[in-house]
């Protein structure tokens, strides 16, 4: 019992390391891309997600999209 608990802790932790790095790489893209812009400000709606998945395709998003505004629409749908 106790090494379940030991592995589901280092699975939030990882889990918890990829969001932040997630996080961390868009806002880092789009203030690179998007240099007239303060893309921190997106910084809290970001960490608000919970889904890896998500994150991870709004990282790539971020690689991708035409204006600031653009991601900023995706963040919120």
């Amino acid at each position: 019992m106790a090494d379940s608990i030991i592995e589901l802790s280092e699975r939030r932790g990882i889990e918890q390391g990829a969001r932040r790095t997630s996080i961390e790489s868009t806002i880092a893209i789009l203030n690179t891309r998007f240099s007239d812009t303060d893309a921190d400000t997106l910084t809290t709606a970001l960490e608000a997600i919970e889904d890896l998945n998500r994150l991870k395709k709004l990282n790539l998003e971020a690689s991708l999209v035409e204006s600031f505004r653009a991601f900023q629409e995706r963040l919120q749908a």
